[in-house]
């Protein structure tokens, strides 16, 4: 998400891009940030198994991460951890006492320097300079207890993900258009789930107790392991820890989605790939994840599902009642498909 640079923000000749314009980027924080290269070129290193061999200009990089916090007023920046990829690196770092400046500040100089140590081929005339990274990058600010080591284990299976990932392509090329029955989404993972001959709905009520679910969960994960394939948008309580359960447990599952998907003319659409959990159940085929076309929301079929579940006609489809009744919906049509 691009925003407004924030006032406290230092000019500089680059541009930034920030997940959080209510934050104060002097203050201390933890921080995990990502920087590609321009138009996403391989000059930092290339895939050895999984590893990532690093050119010269990668490893030049990597040398620079560790003097971030030997810049001037940067003493208190600590790095935490790091991964030089091909084409682009992800830093976390924890920023101990209040900076003079904001984070961007520091990124831009660690950029130029970047740019200063680093020589990069393609006809460029001697002595020619050319930026390393693209003018934005992303941040993401980590509030919650046990974010550190969860992004820390992220940043360092990134080499292993990237090996997934090409290691499968089909089970991570975006589908657009993807028919199933009367359904159409876009589709990302096993499309062959959406045919198992044992499909069933996995649907708990807001209302059930702890014990219910508990019940509920041992349920599914009885059926699962007799090759019951579970549909759900995983929107209630239940339904969130059922289905981390039969992931956890290693079962197959059809995830309906309202959004997840960047669109086909997003700059990350080519590199999109689900996060965490999501992404090894994909490269190991256990997953299917569907987001319905904004069409599908709006059809009468679908119109009168929610309305006999909730017997108000004009039910708002922008809301959020109505599109989690209405994935619901369109998960009990998929387990109903027999094409």
């Amino acid at each position: 998400m691009t925003n407004k640079k924030p006032d406290n923000e230092a000019a500089s000749n680059h541009e930034h891009t920030y997940r959080a314009t209510w934050h104060d980027y002097c203050a201390p924080a933890i921080y995990m940030l990502t920087m590609q290269t321009i138009e996403r070129q391989p000059l930092l290193g290339r895939l050895n198994g999984e590893q990532i061999s690093l050119t010269s200009i990668g490893s030049e990089v990597a040398e620079e991460i560790k003097r971030i916090p030997t810049y001037k007023d940067a003493q208190h920046i600590q790095i935490y951890r790091y991964v030089v990829m091909p084409d682009h690196i992800h830093v976390l770092l924890r920023v101990h006492q209040r900076l003079s400046h904001p984070i961007g500040y520091y990124i831009s100089w660690f950029k130029l320097q970047c740019m200063e140590r680093c020589s990069v081929p393609d006809g460029i005339p001697s002595g020619a300079k050319r930026p390393i990274f693209s003018p934005e990058y992303h941040d993401r600010v980590l509030t919650h207890e046990g974010q550190l080591e969860h992004i820390a284990a992220y940043i360092k299976a990134n080499p292993h993900r990237l090996a997934l990932k090409r290691a499968n392509p089909e089970l991570f090329r975006i589908r657009q258009q993807q028919r199933f029955g009367a359904l159409t989404c876009t589709a990302l993972g096993n499309i062959f789930l959406a045919t198992h001959p044992q499909r069933e709905v996995l649907q708990c009520s807001r209302r059930l107790t702890q014990a219910e679910i508990d019940a509920k969960r041992e349920e599914c994960l009885r059926a699962a392991s007799n090759g019951t394939v579970y549909v759900s948008a995983a929107i209630s309580e239940g339904e969130k820890q059922i289905s981390r359960a039969l992931r956890v447990a290693g079962f197959e599952m059809i995830i309906l989605l309202t959004e997840g998907f960047p669109a086909p003319d997003s700059p990350s659409y080519k590199y999109f790939k689900p996060h965490g959990v999501y992404f090894e159940a994909c490269a190991a085929g256990r997953l299917l994840l569907l987001e319905p076309t904004p069409e599908m929301f709006d059809s009468p079929e679908i119109e009168a599902a929610v309305y006999a579940k909730t017997g108000i006609h004009d039910l708002p489809h922008a809301s959020q009642r109505y599109r989690f009744l209405a994935l619901n919906a369109m998960a009990a049509d998929l387990c109903r498909m027999t094409e």
